[in-house]
């Protein structure tokens, strides 16, 4: 995503302070707290060659961190190739209605194409304006499946 200065590349050891800050913003904002040692077993997660968890960091042309796109490569049980579940996307208030969220998202659905996953698909909360009008956008709407979760 160059045109937009938005450069998005795959989290790195040397992004944790900014991942770290960006995630606790994005926990913030759903009013969760993961605590400590969760944070820290979900970052090494994500740099760990082979694991299913990744992340991606979006930042601008002087290199500052703008958002981050936490995914999750998984098998399914109605076809062969993995599918993708965008966990969690987040954005800089200040970056909002700039692309950056759009650049993540499309720079996710690229990866997923060029190595063949079936699907990338997510979920946001359903008072998340801001969020689903990019949502709707960028996935053409929701796919008339709903959530319900059993809390262990």
């Amino acid at each position: 995503m160059q045109e937009t200065g938005i450069r998005i590349a795959a989290a790195t050891p040397a992004d944790e302070a900014d991942w770290r800050r960006l995630f606790a913003a994005y926990c913030a904002f759903y009013g969760v707290s993961p605590g400590e040692g969760t944070v820290a077993e979900v970052w090494r997660r994500i740099v760990t060659p082979g694991d299913s968890t990744k992340a991606l960091v979006a930042r601008d042309g002087q290199g500052r961190a703008l958002g981050i796109c936490n995914y999750v490569l998984h098998a399914y049980t109605w076809g062969t190739s993995a599918i993708c579940y965008l966990e969690d996307l987040f954005t800089v208030p200040e970056a909002r209605g700039q692309g950056v969220g759009r650049a993540l998202i499309g720079t996710l659905v690229g990866m997923g194409r060029e190595q063949g996953w079936d699907r990338v698909y997510w979920h946001t909360a359903e008072d998340n304006a801001t969020a689903r009008t990019l949502y709707d956008k960028v996935a053409g709407g929701r796919d008339g499946f709903v959530r319900y979760v059993i809390r262990l």
